[in-house]
């Protein structure tokens, strides 16, 4: 017999509504609606769109109702930090403010004049984030908040009104900091501590919550009959985690790539202490009560502004994929930066920076956009390799595998990461965040009967790409670099 799942995710630039078929020992996974996630601007401020995206799901979902299939359950998931705020009456008090609001800085200070940021650590585990939930609560009117009947991160938020039952998944609680990932319940000590009513916040559910029916106006509408909707993990990251093709007993990493990149690995508890909090790694409850200890890093921005500069001026205005050609042709190992250096943490002529670090450093100085390119994926593998110490350090754990999230990071600097690291980088195609989320929703109603079980599902369905470190293929780069500089 099959299982039918629709999962529902709310990414930064899009939303997709897609549908999974479980069918012997294997997942399938179809895309039925893909529509953009576009902000609202609002003077100052950047708004979800939830009415828009709320439609579109429906559009997806009456697409589904179409196929005449007995669809099992649905689930959302999207990033953290955000939220809705619901009045008593159930209906939604906008606007919904986007983590990018200019607002944000001032919000984290006002809370951290109040508590230590060591022991906001204490208490979540988690590093602070000018777009967590506490620190966007600091910059809302207390007259708003008094009269809001309840608080949902985005993804628990549509779950509610697909289902009408507030619950707050653990995975997308853990990004709000104000969630203790060790007695799993709202911190008391931060809720007092910023004064924010704790009738705000509902409870709190394990991934695998199954919610109850999809509303009735819902299934009528969509023509899909007995559709449970499930709390899986509500977080894209918890979700994605859930969705890798994980070997049995490995001890893996992750990273996902993007403009700033996440690297972690999966533990059974949080690790919270001074050197965690110093090192700047957060912990995030994921299915089963697994944690996501992961910490952000530099990725692909500093190329892209080198990109956007080089755009700007005219003079280089150069497909991507060409830029990575021109640097796989350039000398190895000319030149590293270290991408931890402020003067790469902020907007400026990039090109000119890393020139400028590199003659500081006495190391030959890229002139033309292939060796400038060179010394970026170079210097980022060597970051991630840090990174991968960094964190075996903390945890105890020797990493034999990294998994890279959504395949979308540069060829070359995966195949630069691998003999960094000295590790098989298995790079997963996009979609293991739908596929987490199906997985968990075939664990809570018994299609699978474990975690391990789902992990094998998850291996005969998605096919990886795998890439092995060349033997001494990146020589003489330890901690220090030939310059003595810390890379």
């Amino acid at each position: 017999m099959d299982n039918f799942y629709v999962a529902c995710d709310l990414g930064v630039e899009h939303g997709r509504v897609a549908l999974g078929t479980l069918h012997k020992g294997r997942l399938t996974i179809s895309e039925v609606h893909r529509f953009q996630n576009l902000p609202l601007e609002e003077k100052a401020s950047r708004l979800w769109n939830i009415p828009y995206l709320y439609g579109e799901i429906l559009t997806g979902l009456r697409e589904i109702g179409t196929y005449n299939e007995p669809i099992n359950s649905i689930s959302c998931h999207s990033w953290g930090g955000d939220y809705m705020l619901f009045d008593h009456d159930g209906s939604l008090n906008t606007p919904v403010h986007l983590h990018s609001d200019s607002k944000l800085e001032e919000g984290m200070q006002e809370i951290l004049d109040k508590v230590p940021p060591e022991t906001i650590y204490d208490e979540t585990g988690v590093t602070g984030q000018p777009g967590n939930t506490l620190f966007q609560l600091a910059t809302e009117k207390s007259r708003r908040l008094n009269h809001a009947g309840q608080l949902l991160p985005i993804a628990d938020g549509f779950n509610y009104l697909l289902s009408g039952t507030p619950r707050v998944e653990m995975s997308s609680a853990g990004t709000t900091q104000l969630f203790n990932p060790l007695a799993k319940t709202w911190s008391e000590r931060l809720l007092a501590a910023a004064r924010l009513p704790a009738k705000l916040f509902p409870a709190i559910v394990p991934a695998g919550t199954n919610l109850g029916a999809l509303r009735a106006a819902i299934a009528t509408d969509t023509k899909l009959d007995d559709v449970q909707v499930i709390a899986s993990c509500s977080h894209e990251i918890a979700a994605a985690l859930a969705g890798l093709p994980v070997g049995a007993e490995e001890c893996w990493a992750f990273m996902r790539p993007g403009s700033r990149a996440l690297m972690g690995t999966n533990l059974v508890k949080p690790i919270i202490n001074d050197a965690t909090r110093e090192s700047l790694f957060s912990n995030q409850i994921g299915y089963a009560g697994s944690v996501g200890f992961h910490k952000q890093i530099m990725g692909l921005w500093i190329l892209e502004e080198c990109e956007r500069l080089w755009k700007e001026r005219g003079g280089h205005d150069i497909e991507r994929n060409m830029l990575i050609h021109f640097a796989g042709e350039s000398p190895p190992f000319e030149s590293l930066v270290d991408l931890t250096d402020p003067r790469f943490l902020t907007t400026g002529d990039m090109p000119l920076e890393i020139q400028a670090f590199c003659r500081d450093t006495n190391q030959t100085v890229p002139r033309k956009p292939g060796p400038i390119i060179r010394c970026i994926l170079e210097s980022l593998a060597t970051l991630y390799r840090n990174t991968l110490r960094e964190m075996e350090s903390l945890t105890g754990h020797k990493i034999t595998k990294l998994f890279v999230l959504d395949g979308q990071e540069i060829s070359l600097l995966n195949h630069f990461t691998a003999n960094a690291l000295q590790l098989p980088v298995v790079v997963v195609p996009p979609g293991s965040g739908a596929a987490g989320n199906m997985m968990v929703q075939a664990l809570a109603q018994g299609h699978v009967k474990s975690l391990e079980e789902a992990r094998e599902v998850l291996r005969n369905s998605i096919k990886t790409k795998t890439i092995a470190p060349h033997t001494n293929a990146w020589p003489c780069l330890d901690l220090v670099d030939r310059s003595g500089v810390n890379v």
